[in-house]
């Protein structure tokens, strides 16, 4: 089966491009460039890349070509120049539908949040919205998958925490009552994109993806921790500082510990969809729990943040 991967540098990109190059499937791999956290994610065997954007409706109806499916992946969590909510969430989904209607693509699935929602005062979230309603209007079959917090190797949630503990042995609540998170690991979002994508499954429907157990963030922290066997500080935090940290960071690094997008995200809680959703059924639903031997299998090499993650030094690379 050809399928295309919107994102394929990206981290839920690579991993769903791995599995399906693994099982044969030809593959077309779009991208505005490549992760420097992993350059070799798009040199897969049987798998083409293409270098394109998504606001050129060109270059992707001419990698569509073909192909029975397509991934969406693509998408940012905070706004640099013109790769704004906007331009890459609503623009560029509709440039996506748009063209896989053009060559007769028969099933998008769309990677969406599951907090994603209408007039909630976050354009991310908003944007992420818009971005299922013209998948879901688009007279195509598709899938959409709300996922909530995912982790893996070459994910963010592990990559900045472990480094992080490697820098200064801190961890800051993102306010004073923390809510719940329930961290998904990425081989279980996989296998739910390739039912959709290989198994004609979930048709038509939009479905809500999270981690088999529940916990606070500052938990999580704390089995990062034993994982890399550092020693960690819980200290309480009110949101506005995480935002006002953030601020710092999306201007500083370039990819921020932590970005405002994601400070809202976690001060409201990734445990259940915002929306209606379909159910999923019992043989998707994730059952990897957030045990110190699934973080050990997606950390990275480790080490403390460098001047190679600040924006003004990137190209001396890591």
């Amino acid at each position: 089966m050809k399928i295309a991967i919107t994102g394929a540098s990206g981290f839920v990109g690579r991993h769903l491009a791995r599995q399906l190059a693994s099982e044969g499937h030809e593959l077309v791999l779009l991208a505005r460039g490549v992760d420097r956290r992993d350059p070799t994610a798009i040199d897969i065997p049987s798998a083409r890349f293409v270098p394109a954007a998504l606001c050129d409706p060109g270059a992707i109806e001419q990698a569509f070509a073909g192909c029975y499916a397509v991934a969406h992946c693509a998408g940012i969590n905070r706004e640099i120049g013109r790769q704004t909510f906007q331009t890459v969430h609503i623009a560029g989904t509709r440039n996506v539908v748009e063209a896989a209607r053009r060559v007769g693509v028969k099933k998008i699935a769309l990677m969406s949040f599951l907090r994603a929602r209408p007039n909630c005062g976050s354009p991310y979230h908003e944007s992420k919205w818009a971005a299922e309603e013209i998948i879901r209007n688009s007279g195509l079959d598709y899938t959409i998958v709300k996922a909530g917090m995912i982790y893996g190797r070459g994910d963010h949630m592990l990559d900045h925490l472990s480094h992080s503990l490697h820098t200064l042995p801190f961890f800051a609540t993102v306010g004073f009552k923390e809510k719940p998170i329930r961290p998904l690991a990425i081989d279980d979002l996989v296998r739910i994109l390739r039912a959709a994508l290989v198994d004609a499954r979930l048709n038509r429907q939009t479905v809500p993806v999270t981690g088999a157990e529940q916990l606070n963030l500052s938990e999580a922290a704390r089995r990062v921790a034993g994982a890399t066997s550092r020693r960690i500080l819980i200290l309480p935090a009110p949101v506005w500082f995480h935002f006002v940290l953030a601020q710092i960071f999306e201007f500083s690094m370039t990819i921020p510990l932590v970005a405002k997008a994601q400070v809202r995200i976690l001060s409201e809680g990734v445990v259940e969809p915002a929306t209606s959703c379909d159910p999923l059924p019992p043989d998707l639903t994730p059952t990897r729990r957030f045990t110190e031997e699934q973080i050990r299998q997606g950390l990275p090499e480790p080490g403390p943040f460098s001047l190679a993650d600040l924006r003004c030094c990137a190209s001396y690379g890591k």
